[in-house]
């Protein structure tokens, strides 16, 4: 049975009422919306190239196994693809909007964990596809390289009939008991696969076990230490979305005259868009830091196309109380070289990865539990998604940008996800709907961090 990994599991354990742990790419394309069947031709031509786009997830009973992914004898591509509409005249912030209320609405776990909405009606002559799909489908980047796959590379290009599927049998619940069972018992846990590594190669095992110590070292600092400000608190189950955007040609103009990577920079404009806002609403910066949680790819090449979960994750703490641009970017430039420096994310990675060896039981009552109590340990959340390079189209009509949504899970209230598309560079921020009603405060504060960076290079 193909089971879902640790990593990919936990995003459905952590699920409740209010997390909710899908992730989406909104896509605005130039032209005339698609006509009739045209968006679900394009899809079912290509639905062969992503077999998960056509499985359920299906739960062990009692948790004694990690779910499976299993065919769903019921798929039907129209309940998935959907169409709507915006009133008149279909502004941006019409359209973030919808993208709040569509994201505050769980998937059904009985069918396949994706939606892609068309939204029509944009003004200026342009309408938006919302692609939704479960955490637990894909991360970041490979959740890019679905989008390549889906759309064409081509403005004409031919979608041909779709090939035949015929749904492999559906385990039954005394199978998927037998199999995790089975399993347990003579491969307790993925953890041994680590193991098996450790034997072939002891001194590699040396060298990324005095790595893992480095980075553990960091981890325990940050876990002893808790945060305290409006950002962190009890969220609810709705959304809202905004956005902000620079180029990729800015950013490098930056990082030529300041140094740094393009990350910094970009971690630096985050930084000068919450010092905006924890001043808009009142609260002290000077001296403070807003620490976040950044995701870390570890996808190899190899593993390009592969569509699971490949990340770790490092922690930074983002200078807000540092009025000068310049100094902040530095500050954030020397805290970054020293968190890989001390190898944060290859800790994270090996706690991950050593989870196999816990009962699937115990890994999903212990995701519970994380999504349910307090966390103080970051206050926010900002990933890095390298999008593809290449002009897409759907149905002949040009992408003329994207834009990020990351979900927001425990006590986080506001995240902040970036993704870069032929030269440009978009921000997509979630926020809690009752408790974050003003992320339109952090998205001008970022595209005024680039500003200020520019005008100082």
């Amino acid at each position: 049975m193909d089971r879902l990994d640790f990593q990919d599991a936990s995003f459905l354990y952590i699920e409740n009422e209010v997390n909710h742990m899908h992730i989406a790419v909104v896509a605005i394309f130039e032209g005339p919306p698609p006509r009739g069947r045209e968006i679900e031709e394009m899809i079912d031509s290509k639905l062969h190239l992503v077999p998960r786009y056509r499985q359920k997830v299906r739960f062990v009973p009692f948790d004694v196994g990690r779910p499976v992914w299993s065919d769903d004898h019921h798929f039907n591509l129209g309940y998935h693809v959907r169409r709507t509409a915006l009133p008149f005249p279909g502004t941006d912030e019409q359209l973030r909007t919808l993208v709040g209320r569509v994201m505050s609405q769980q998937l059904d776990r009985a069918r396949p964990l994706w939606e892609l909405w068309v939204a029509e009606g944009l003004e200026d002559d342009r309408w938006a596809i919302l692609s939704k799909m479960h955490h637990c489908m894909v991360d970041g980047v490979s959740g890019s390289d679905l989008l390549s796959v889906i759309m064409d590379d081509e403005p004409a290009a031919a979608h041909p009939e779709a090939e035949a599927w015929e749904p492999a049998p559906p385990p039954s619940r005394l199978s998927l008991l037998a199999d995790s069972v089975a399993g347990g018992l003579t491969s307790p846990g993925d953890g041994l696969r680590a193991l098996r590594r450790v034997l072939a190669a002891p001194g590699r095992a040396w060298r990324e076990l005095g790595e893992l110590t480095d980075g553990l070292s960091t981890f325990r600092n940050i876990a002893s230490s808790k945060v305290e400000s409006s950002l962190n608190g009890p969220i609810g189950p709705h959304r809202r979305w905004h956005w902000a955007a620079t180029t990729l040609a800015e950013v490098k103009k930056i990082r030529s005259a300041h140094g740094g990577t393009v990350n910094d920079v970009v971690l630096s404009a985050i930084t000068r868009g919450f010092r905006d806002l924890m001043l808009s609403r009142g609260e002290p910066v000077e001296g403070l830091c807003v620490r976040t949680l950044v995701p870390v790819s570890v996808r190899t090449s190899d593993e390009r196309g592969t569509f699971n979960n490949r990340v770790s994750a490092m922690f930074a703490e983002l200078p807000m109380g540092t009025e000068d641009p310049v100094e902040r970017l530095s500050s954030i430039r020397a805290q970054m070289e020293n968190l890989k420096e001390h190898h944060q994310a290859v800790a994270a990675e090996t706690l991950t990865s050593m989870s196999g060896f816990a009962p699937p039981m115990l890994l999903a009552l212990g995701a519970r539990l994380f999504a349910d109590m307090e966390q103080h340990t970051v206050q926010t959340v900002t990933t890095n998604v390298p999008g593809p390079q290449r002009t897409l189209y759907a149905t002949g009509r040009r992408m003329q940008s994207a834009y990020p949504y990351v979900p927001l899970a425990g006590s986080v209230r506001i995240g902040v996800a970036i993704f870069s598309y032929v030269g440009h560079l978009t921000f997509g921020i979630t926020g809690d709907y009752n408790t974050a009603p003003d992320i339109d405060v952090l998205a001008a504060g970022i595209e005024t961090g680039f500003a200020e960076l520019l005008a100082a290079s």
